[in-house]
């Protein structure tokens, strides 16, 4: 028997193909600032359709892009408040329906006491 061992990979941690003879599409990178003067970098292809916007990185406010030097201040505007879970509920739900809802719940738990069960 041969004493050589068989090595094997994990799954997608290496890749087998390598990169000769491969022609990679012209990038450029362009800079946007935001509101809270936040710098991001992003690279895209030469060709394509550059966004005068863009959602900053640290902050997520919109950044401006900065074209011959010169970049466009954006205010920061802040957005409406989060909605909160009970206004969620309330969208999907009459608080009629909520109230029957928690009494038939309250009435289980209620039951599964009496009979020395505990609530999991």
């Amino acid at each position: 028997m041969s004493e050589q061992t068989m090595r094997g990979m994990r799954l997608g941690s290496q890749s087998l193909e390598n990169e000769t003879g491969v022609n990679l599409a012209e990038r450029s990178k362009h800079t946007f600032i935001c509101g809270d003067d936040h710098v991001t970098e992003i690279v895209f292809a030469a060709e394509a359709e550059l966004p005068e916007t863009w959602q900053c990185r640290q902050c997520s406010h919109l950044a401006a892009l900065v074209t011959d030097g010169k970049h466009v201040a954006l205010e920061i505007i802040s957005s409406r408040p989060g909605r909160s879970h009970y206004e969620m509920l309330l969208e999907r739900r009459s608080t009629e329906e909520l109230e029957e809802i928690l009494q038939e719940r309250l009435a289980y738990i209620k039951a599964r006491r009496s009979l020395g069960k505990a609530e999991i």
